[in-house]
């Protein structure tokens, strides 16, 4: 061999020794890349807690390092507030979105609890909640009776079961305790007294668009409803895909609105809805709509210029701000004082919160929990706090101030009428909810043509 090929030889043997080494440098380089457990996230909301028990649920917000879920469910303790997977747990085998029944607790106890998940990079937490069992089972009893409306579906002002609806589907309630009924397929706003005396406040009862005064104006299909503290009621027409304001001397405007189903903002006949839903105001007189054809909500202001809150028009399921957040369906409205609305995502079996600035989170309810609420569609919020809702399965359902959803009167999956007792009560298919001052509870009881009220006690 040559000195030539000798070094030749020398020199290949070097720069396969240098990229060997820089090979494995590199390989050791990612083996020591530190893991990263995956993100959970615990809903805030609990289900039926009792003395001895509790539902919760939670999902996965990040994989991590690890695309594969070894295990989830939640952890809890009466001591550590901050469980962890030493505590006691729940399993809900390798699910991102589940839900755990919780039992054996001890009545009358303040517990910790959080959602994991669990991946081979480690084990992610979502924030703590603490709830207390009740010391016993029974902690509230429930009224049901009827304020107005017979089982036939008809056309007639009166008293009590005197008087007639034809598919009621929104219900607000003024200073005073009146209630403000949309009588749907009579085309028509109905008004009851607290002592069940209705009169229609608004519509000529002929299917049409037009405002005007309250003998002449023309609906088509109203359905949500909201009153403001100055008197005016507010009302999302479904058939027009327009938003009606009715003043306290009972003139009509459409304040948004083209009558043309679509997706447009900007003022009043210029702005367009699709299957306007869920209506309500905030105390400086704007209004927000639950525009469920769009899969968004809507924003008027009391000059009727329309924006979009939140919602880009997918129908998912997505928490975000107002440009990247999603709704599937949305129904309901209610607002608190502080701006926040509160919304039944009916596609989404949840119930969703939106801040004034537009940022959504969901309260409770996701694909694993949908026997939690089914059907929601009706929401209202009384002077605490708490949120009232209807299922249209047959359920009047509450979320308490602590934060835990009860079912208030009704049974899921069983429709019927009767009045009575939380157990013994039947719906079909409620629809609008509104609470008073006095915390008495009014539903649009759509299919059987009623107004009922639900008077709540404390024990």
């Amino acid at each position: 061999m040559t000195l030539k090929q000798i070094y030749t030889l020398k020199n290949s043997l070097l720069t396969c020794f240098v990229a060997t080494a820089v090979s494995m440098a590199a390989c050791n380089k990612s083996s020591n890349v530190d893991p990263v457990a995956p993100s959970a996230t615990t809903v805030p909301v609990l289900a039926n807690l009792t003395s001895t028990g509790v539902q919760a649920s939670g999902m996965l917000t990040d994989y991590g390092s690890s695309p594969i879920i070894t295990a989830s469910g939640v952890v809890y303790s009466a001591s550590n507030s901050n469980p962890t997977i030493s505590d006691s747990q729940t399993s809900t085998g390798t699910n991102a979105i589940f839900k755990s029944d919780v039992t054996g607790l001890t009545p009358n106890t303040t517990y910790y609890l959080r959602a994991y998940i669990k991946s081979d990079a480690g084990t992610g937490y979502g924030s703590v909640i603490t709830f207390k069992t009740s010391a016993s089972t029974a902690d509230t009893s429930v009224t049901v009776s009827t304020l107005a409306g017979s089982s036939t579906a008809g056309l007639a002002n009166g008293t009590g079961v005197n008087a007639s609806f034809n598919s009621p589907s929104g219900t607000a309630v003024d200073a005073q305790g009146n209630v403000y009924v949309t009588d749907s397929f009579n085309h028509l706003i109905r008004k009851v007294t607290p002592a069940g005396v209705v009169t229609t406040f608004a519509g000529s009862g002929a299917l049409g668009f037009s405002g005007g005064t309250a003998t002449t104006a023309q609906f088509y299909s109203p359905n949500g409803i909201a009153t403001d503290a100055t008197g005016n009621v507010y009302v999302s027409d479904l058939g027009n895909n327009a938003i009606y304001k009715i003043t306290s001397s009972g003139t009509v405007t459409i304040l948004a609105g083209s009558g043309t189903a679509g997706y447009v903002n900007g003022a009043g006949s210029t702005a367009a809805f699709n299957a306007p839903q869920g209506v309500v105001a905030d105390a400086s007189g704007n209004v927000y709509v639950a525009d469920q054809g769009n899969n968004r909500i809507r924003k008027i202001t009391s000059a009727g210029v329309v924006s979009t809150l939140a919602g880009t028009g997918a129908g998912s399921n997505i928490n975000g701000d107002g440009t990247t957040a999603t709704f599937n369906r949305p129904y309901g409205l209610a607002i608190n004082a502080s701006g926040n609305l509160y919304v039944t995502d009916l596609g989404n079996y949840a119930i969703r919160k939106v801040t004034a600035a537009g940022v959504v989170s969901t309260l409770i309810g996701n694909s694993a929990t949908t026997g939690l609420l089914n059907t929601p569609t009706g929401i209202a919020i009384d002077s605490q706090g708490v949120l009232y809702i209807t299922d249209q399965s047959g359920r009047i359902l509450t979320i308490t101030t602590a934060n835990v959803l009860y079912s208030l009167a009704g049974k899921p999956n069983t429709l019927g009428f009767a009045d009575g007792s939380k157990t013994t009560a039947q719906f079909s298919a409620p629809n609008g909810i509104a609470v008073d001052a006095n915390k008495n509870i009014y539903v649009a009881d759509n299919n059987n043509n009623r107004v009922r009220k639900l008077v709540v006690t404390t024990k």
